[in-house]
């Protein structure tokens, strides 16, 4: 179809009528009269040859065309408002969308933003938290904080630092535990990684009990159950020194284990940008500076 022939407000008129299922409430929101979208739709609707919305006396509801058609052009008309909202009295503003594992988010990377923002005042960050598990492509992110060995199917991948894992818990649990092998008798806080239990008490010197304990998502979450007194974590310390300063958890022995690595993480089929290019090379700058 010709694109040509399709007037763009008829297309807005038919978006936001079919987000805000009313034509009326549509009216408001592109400040048009609510007759005036009900014909910019009718226009639509007559062009395509198809019925997107059921009228009826309390309302209008979308018919099985309608409903194909709004994630699309909702997307579209969103990128288009990002891709605008980018240029910032005359200048054009990069966007860099990472996705982060949480607990490094809040355990080393939102520290450290500041900086970056400083030394590149044109890149706009925007940070998407998760559990370790992410699309780049379907989540839409130019790149992805992540932990494991590097090795993701069509990923370039640059490795920051890999952190040991150590036992954690509340104080009161603490100080019950004398030996590594107190621990065979206490609950375990398990992350979906079911091995690191085992790793550990093998470093102990220790047969691995039988697993057993609740299983979390996220060391951010093993900790909060930690300090709860629900058990005994076994987390990246290394994310948690402000919750061992303030006595939240602590830490009862000195063993500690070692399973993977943080790695920024790109498609291989996407291009760096010059914000990604910016931004690897001061991530990298900054977790060789620690180690």
């Amino acid at each position: 179809m010709d694109l040509s022939r399709i007037p763009l407000n008829a297309l807005r008129a038919f978006e936001a009528s079919a987000r805000l299922q009313s034509f009326t409430r549509a009216g408001l929101e592109l400040r048009v009269s609510q007759t005036a979208v009900s014909h910019q739709v009718k226009s639509l609707e007559e062009t395509l040859r198809v019925s997107l919305f059921k009228r009826g006396s309390r309302g209008v509801t979308l018919t099985d065309e309608g409903q194909a058609l709004l994630p699309v052009l909702s997307d579209a008309f969103r990128r288009m408002s990002d891709a605008l909202n980018r240029f910032e009295d005359g200048n054009f503003r990069d966007v860099l969308t990472i996705g982060v594992v949480a607990s490094f988010a809040t355990g080393w990377l939102l520290g450290r933003l500041s900086d970056f923002a400083a030394l590149h005042p044109h890149i706009d960050i925007r940070l998407k938290t998760n559990n370790n598990r992410a699309d780049l492509l379907t989540d839409g992110l130019d790149c992805f904080i992540r932990f494991g060995d590097g090795s993701w199917h069509g990923t370039e991948a640059v490795a920051l630092f890999g952190p040991k894992l150590f036992p954690v818990c509340a104080p009161e649990l603490a100080r019950q535990l004398r030996a590594p092998a107190d621990l065979l008798e206490k609950p375990l806080l398990r992350s979906y990684r079911l091995n690191e239990w085992a790793l550990w008490f093998q470093s102990a010197d220790l047969p691995p009990p039988r697993s057993r304990g609740w299983m979390f998502d996220t060391s951010l979450a093993i900790v909060d159950a930690a300090a709860q007194g629900a058990g005994i974590g076994l987390v990246p310390v290394r994310l948690f020194e402000r919750d061992l300063e303030n006595g939240r958890i602590v830490q009862p022995f000195d063993i500690g284990i070692e399973t993977g690595s943080y790695w920024l993480t790109w498609l291989k089929s996407r291009q760096e940008t010059t914000a990604m290019q910016t931004f690897r090379s001061w991530i990298t700058e900054q977790a060789v500076s620690e180690t």
